[in-house]
């Protein structure tokens, strides 16, 4: 690990600027369940980088593309029940009011991810937090949904498209410890007994025994499920060392300063699309497509993008120790074309028990206009190709059929 800097209660090995060319700040957290014309609390996610606010950033000068007055009927949002996916989708519910001028109202869906008390490895991952809403959406009793985008199967629905994804927040994974504790101090404390580190992925599983492995320490990794509260009460309540959780979730909730370090991603990849959001809503819907396309940034749908098309080459699930990070490297010497932009794109499969690893990088270009999206995709099918050259497909189990 490299050396860490303070930012919010957890330490961090390299600043976001290093890491992400600069992250946004929290959007707005909608206190009502409808939103639109009326103050909301804001929480704004500590950083050392300069703060903007996200919706003037990302709305300003935008037209109605509905041509609706705020008192028309309100747009239905649908959003998983869980005190995250509201407050992301209450997010997303702000920004969109003030791109079409009508009032957004959340409507929640229960899905199979969230009444199931299996493993997400046991039930397989993909889709059991989707398939509730896209079902809504077709039917019609939504207007549009809000995924966390880790969460959606790579295969492209029929009737429903992919509107808007936008500005990434920090894709990181963050560690809640005892104490107050890093990583390394933690396992540098546990010299009676390996630390005891909680996570529900095997992903995260399987890099931190391939990190505990490489420098000679002692962990072990204990499946866990539930939400935030549930999993950082295992810490609390002394039955765990540490719990690693996505550092967006935590920043969405308000809770960032609860980590006590920001897990560098040369330590740990993050799962494919992790940190992004994803805006659906019904293919023969133009307008609000348009509407809703205002949110898109076209950086961090190219990285999630790569990233993607790398899982889907690899036949593999959003439960499989497959880890992914793409992002766009900017000009630094002045200029501004974006054509001399990279796409630089990274990852890595492993066991679970973190004994064996493949672990590569590519680079392509990038440039703003459509084509960027397909050169994305290819690079990520790129990556993939030279990961099962390498032998990744023996260490993922059982593969996507």
């Amino acid at each position: 690990m490299t050396d860490r800097q303070q930012q919010g209660g957890a330490r961090l090995s390299t600043t976001p600027e290093q890491a992400f060319g600069g992250l946004p700040s929290t959007l707005a957290v909608a206190g009502d369940a409808t939103v639109g014309g009326g103050p909301s609390e804001r929480h704004h996610r500590p950083n050392t980088h300069t703060e903007h606010d996200r919706d003037d950033h990302v709305m300003s000068g935008q037209l109605n593309p509905l041509g609706a007055a705020a008192g028309s009927t309100p747009l239905r949002l649908g959003t998983r029940r869980s005190a995250l996916a509201k407050a992301q989708s209450g997010q997303v519910a702000e920004a969109v009011s003030g791109a079409t001028g009508r009032r957004v109202e959340l409507v929640e869906i229960t899905t199979y991810g969230d009444t199931s008390r299996e493993h997400l490895a046991q039930i397989g991952g993909t889709g059991v937090f989707v398939s509730a809403l896209r079902d809504a959406l077709l039917g019609g009793s939504i207007d549009f949904a809000v995924h966390s985008l880790k969460d959606l199967p790579t295969a492209a629905p029929d009737g429903l498209a992919l509107a808007a994804v936008p500005l990434r927040e920090d894709p990181r994974d963050a560690l809640v410890a005892r104490d107050g504790l890093s990583l390394d101090e933690l396992v540098g404390k546990c010299q009676e007994a390996p630390a005891r580190i909680g996570t529900g992925s095997p992903r995260r599983r399987a890099q931190l025994n391939a990190w505990a492995a490489a420098v000679g320490v002692r962990i072990e990794t204990v499946p866990i499920r539930g939400n935030v509260d549930t999993r950082i009460g295992y810490v609390r309540a002394g039955e765990l060392d540490a719990v690693v959780l996505a550092a967006a979730g935590l920043s969405r909730l308000g809770r960032l300063g609860e980590a006590t370090e920001i897990l560098d991603s040369a330590l740990m990849l993050p799962a494919p699309g992790q940190g992004a959001l994803a805006i659906e809503c019904r293919a023969d819907d133009a307008g609000l497509i348009a509407a809703l396309g205002t949110l898109d940034d076209p950086a961090t749908r190219a990285a999630v993008t790569a990233e993607r098309a790398l899982l889907a080459a690899l036949e593999a699930g959003c439960s499989a120790p497959v880890g992914a990070l793409a992002a766009v490297q900017r000009r630094t010497d002045g200029g501004s074309a974006d054509a001399d932009s990279a796409l630089h794109l990274r990852a890595i499969v492993g066991t679970v028990d973190g004994s064996s690893v493949v672990q590569l990088s590519v680079t392509g270009a990038f440039g703003p206009e459509a084509a960027s999206e397909q050169a994305a995709a290819a690079l990520g099918r790129e990556l993939a190709a030279r990961m099962l050259a390498e032998g990744a497909a023996g260490l993922m189990g059982e593969r996507v059929q």
